[in-house]
């Protein structure tokens, strides 16, 4: 990049922003803070960010329509902090559109991590060229619905290769159940999650060393998966 990552962080605990801003800027990023709502927008509209740390106990208007106000505007990466740990409450957030879930208290090093890694998937799919989508030795050819690791291809059933395309399409993004059912069986679909854990077994079986213990195909307990995929060379949706 010719300029630095900008990040906007928004939090009505100023101790919060105060803590958080000189870290962040201390590892080469812009930052903007907001401690509402109607400022976060104000700020995501004139600055816009490359991701957004939002949290969702905010004074004048709940986090989770500000998440939704900026997703119907934006793809840009949004990671909610918040003291709220309930399994329903972080699943409301992911539906709204945001891309990760950090509760409070936390880390800093892993917010910085989680940062990295909204970053790193924002780059390559604005900087990488048109085409398969290629993760460490796994190729996903999206036109020709083929899947290989390395140079041997590995046979998928069409729901199968439907699944795998789209959580590789968001790669390190947590997605809830219900998202994933909708997009590969249709609305109808939300209230029947077996079809899912059906499905992610067969493809563990097939894409994953060890299936007992997945290293690409992650589960996010309560909420959904995530598509691991630290080591990608590139990405786009094809």
């Amino acid at each position: 990049m010719s300029r630095p990552a900008r990040i906007l962080l928004v939090d009505d605990e100023v101790p919060i922003l105060r803590s958080l801003t000189p870290l962040l800027m201390s590892r080469g990023f812009t930052v903007d803070g907001a401690t509402t709502g109607a400022a976060a927008l104000e700020s995501f509209r004139s600055r816009p960010p490359d991701v957004i740390v939002l949290d969702l106990g905010l004074p004048d208007v709940e986090g989770n329509d500000v998440c939704r106000q900026i997703r119907s505007e934006s793809n840009v990466p949004i990671i909610v902090l918040s003291a709220r740990n309930r399994e329903s409450e972080k699943i409301a957030a992911l539906d709204q559109g945001a891309d990760d879930y950090l509760t409070k208290p936390f880390s800093p090093e892993e917010l910085l991590a989680r940062i990295r890694v909204a970053l790193r998937r924002v780059f390559s799919a604005n900087l990488t060229p048109a085409g398969p989508l290629k993760y460490g030795d796994l190729t996903i050819d999206v036109d020709r619905h083929r899947v290989f690791r390395g140079t041997t291809e590995i046979r998928l059933t069409p729901k199968e290769f439907s699944l795998l395309s789209h959580l590789a399409r968001h790669p390190n993004q947590v997605l809830t159940r219900r998202s994933i059912l909708t997009a590969i069986w249709g609305p109808a679909a939300a209230e029947h999650p077996e079809n899912l854990w059906v499905l992610i077994s067969q493809l563990r079986k097939k894409l994953e060393d060890d299936p007992a213990n997945p290293q690409l195909l992650v589960s996010e307990p309560w909420i959904g998966y995530r598509f691991a995929a630290e080591g990608e060379q590139n990405g786009s949706a094809g």
